[in-house]
């Protein structure tokens, strides 16, 4: 579709073609696609992607010496602006559809409509009891580790704590020990949730087992400190295991379908279960990783344009 074309239409219908809600890896790699097929796409970011927390990643492919994350969202927002996509700083507070299939937008940017939507708003994970400086310290120094698949290579053979229990707790326990043999599980409350079937599990593992609760936390030199009911436990890196809250709010508000624990459910081209409405990256249950994000991306953006070329034949 040209832009006078385009334009036009926007003059006329005061709609553009795509909107994408969260500016991380899977909403800039879709706009990137989508100004490249000579789409209207604008992205609102409210600022909050995960991966701007990542103090350097050394597990995508193409940077073998490493990228911090707030690094490679400026690429990306760089390469999706060369190409004309809009980044709009703010929140979408609300989404609504409207009559000719389209939906209307509304937040601290005013209202924007758009043809099509896609909700790449990630999720928020939860963090220790701790002050938020010192978290983000200790983040920042590599002392404080959300992904083991990401950097569990980055703490082998070193001390290292895990906050959780129960299920969730006891799989990230036992994938850390594909790392290293020093490794404690900390239960965040007073007491462990396990069964005796996890409990012989980490037994065998040689999982240490730890009660809480946790708290007064401490940054040396090259290790974080915690107390615990065993005393002050001291690690190379700490791993919280305290599961996220998922961003999944504007498409359940539009009576999309969602997986138990609240993460949107989308067929194999990234469309939900509202007619227009997509979304790829964390919100949808998958890996929670850069690069799977990226792909959903480009698999949702992909899709966004030829569902738009059965409404709307897209010449130039």
């Amino acid at each position: 579709m040209g832009v006078a074309w385009r334009s036009a239409i926007d003059r006329k219908f005061r709609m553009i073609d795509c909107l994408i809600v969260g500016g991380g890896p899977a909403g800039l790699t879709a706009a990137i696609y989508l100004a490249r097929f000579h789409l209207e796409v604008v992205v609102v970011d409210g600022g909050n992607s995960r991966a701007a927390l990542i103090p350097k990643t050394r597990n995508h492919a193409g940077f073998p010496e490493g990228i911090t994350g707030p690094n490679l969202l400026r690429r990306m927002s760089q390469q999706a602006r060369i190409y004309g996509a809009r980044i709009v700083e703010g929140t979408v507070e609300g989404i609504i559809p409207e009559g000719d299939g389209g939906f209307l937008a509304t937040g601290d940017f005013g209202e924007i409509r758009a043809r099509a939507v896609l909700l790449a708003t990630g999720v928020i994970n939860n963090r220790p009891d701790m002050p938020h400086d010192l978290h983000d310290a200790a983040l920042a120094r590599g002392l404080l580790r959300y992904c083991p698949i990401c950097d569990g290579y980055e703490v082998t053979d070193m001390p290292v704590g895990v906050i959780g229990t129960g299920e969730r707790g006891m799989r990230e326990a036992l994938f850390l020990r594909g790392y290293t043999a020093d490794l404690t599980l900390i239960a965040p409350g007073a007491g462990h949730e396990l069964d005796a079937e996890a409990r012989a599990q980490l037994q065998e593992a040689g999982v240490r087992l730890v009660d809480g609760p946790t708290g007064d936390f401490e940054l040396g030199e090259d290790r974080i400190r915690m107390d615990s009911a065993a005393g002050v436990l001291s690690f190379a890196s700490l791993y919280p295991a305290l599961g996220s809250a998922i961003r999944s709010e504007l498409a359940v508000a539009l009576g999309a379908e969602t997986s138990p624990d609240g993460c949107l459910l989308v067929d194999a081209h990234q469309r939900t279960s509202v007619r227009g409405l997509y979304a790829a990256g964390d919100v949808v249950k998958g890996l929670d990783q850069i690069s799977h994000a990226m792909g959903e991306g480009g698999v949702a953006a992909t899709t966004m344009r030829n569902d738009l070329a059965e409404r709307r034949r897209l010449w130039r």
